[in-house]
C-alpha cells in the first residue's frame, strides 16, 4: 500500500440471466453488503470476477488484502468426495479462480479473509475436507438466521472478538477435516467449527458466518488494519498447540 486506504479485493459471482433496467445479461456481481463492509472498515474495494487461474498472482500483487466471498457449494471433487444429493450445482470456474487467489495470497503474505464458502475453500486449498450437509444453520431458504459463536482463547479471532456473540448465518456445509496448518478459532454451540486461521502464515482467517449481513465491523476492520501494514509487520503471534483444541466448554 503506497498511501491512504488499503485496496481490498473481493471475489464475485458470475451469473447468467441477470436483469437490470431493460437488460438481461451475464453479470459479475456481488451482494452490496461486502463492499459496504469493507468501506465501513476503512478500505477501498476492488471486485474480482472469475478469471484464468494463471492471472491470480498478478491480481493479488496489486492488492493489500483479499476477501473470498460466500456463494455456491465447493465442488466435492476438489476434496476427493462424491457429491451428496443435497450439494448444490458446481461452479468450477469460480472454484479454480478462488483457489488460485488463495494460493497467491498465501504465497505473497497478503492478508486473507474467507467468508462462509470462502472459509470452506481455504480449508480445501490446504488439503482439508467438508461435511456436505448439516442441519440447523440455514433454517429458511433465502433467509439469514442467527446463532452464537464462541472464540477459542489465544487465537487471532479471539483477539479481534473477545466475547461469545451472535452472528448472521446461512450455510448447510461445514469444515470436516482441517487443512494443513489450520486451527479452529471459534465454535457454534453444536460443535461446528465457525472460524479457522493459519498461525504459520500472516493474517489468515476464515469465518463461517456472514459479517457483511450484520453490524459488527470488527473482523473486517482487523483485515483492513493488517492490510495497512508493511508486509513484514503483518504476522500475528499465536500460541502453539491450538490445532488440538476441542470445542470450548459452555
Amino acid at each position: 500500500m503506497a498511501s491512504g486506504r488499503p485496496l481490498i479485493g473481493v471475489s464475485t459471482y458470475l451469473e447468467s440471466g441477470t436483469r437490470w433496467g431493460v437488460w438481461e445479461l451475464e453479470a459479475a456481481l456481488l451482494p452490496a453488503g461486502y463492499p459496504r463492509l469493507v468501506q465501513r472498515a476503512g478500505g477501498l474495494v476492488a471486485m474480482l470476477p472469475p478469471d484464468a487461474p494463471e492471472h491470480a498472482a498478478a491480481t493479488v500483487a496489486r492488492l493489500d488484502g483479499l476477501v473470498i466471498a460466500g456463494g455456491p457449494d465447493v465442488e466435492p471433487v476438489r476434496y476427493g468426495a462424491e457429491p451428496d444429493p443435497r450439494t448444490g450445482a458446481p461452479a468450477p470456474q469460480r472454484d479454480a479462480w478462488e483457489l488460485a487467489l488463495i494460493d497467491a495470497a498465501l504465497a505473497a503474505d497478503v492478508p486473507l479473509l474467507g467468508i462462509c464458502r470462502g472459509m470452506q475453500l481455504l480449508n480445501v486449498a490446504l488439503g482439508g475436507t467438508l461435511t456436505q450437509h448439516i442441519g440447523g444453520h440455514a433454517e429458511v431458504v433465502g433467509v439469514f438466521g442467527h446463532h452464537r459463536v464462541k472464540p477459542v482463547p489465544g487465537t487471532l479471532y479471539a483477539e479481534v472478538v473477545e466475547e461469545e456473540t451472535p452472528v448472521p448465518t446461512y450455510h448447510h456445509q461445514a469444515v470436516d477435516r482441517l487443512g494443513t496448518g489450520l486451527v479452529p478459532s471459534a465454535y457454534a454451540a453444536d460443535g461446528t467449527v465457525e472460524a479457522v486461521e493459519l498461525p504459520s502464515a500472516g493474517w489468515v482467517l476464515g469465518v463461517q458466518w456472514h459479517p457483511e449481513m450484520g453490524e459488527d465491523v470488527r473482523v473486517m476492520h482487523a483485515l483492513v488494519t493488517a492490510a495497512s501494514r508493511p508486509r513484514p509487520e503483518r504476522r500475528v503471534a499465536v500460541p502453539p498447540g491450538l490445532r488440538a483444541a476441542g470445542p470450548p466448554s459452555a
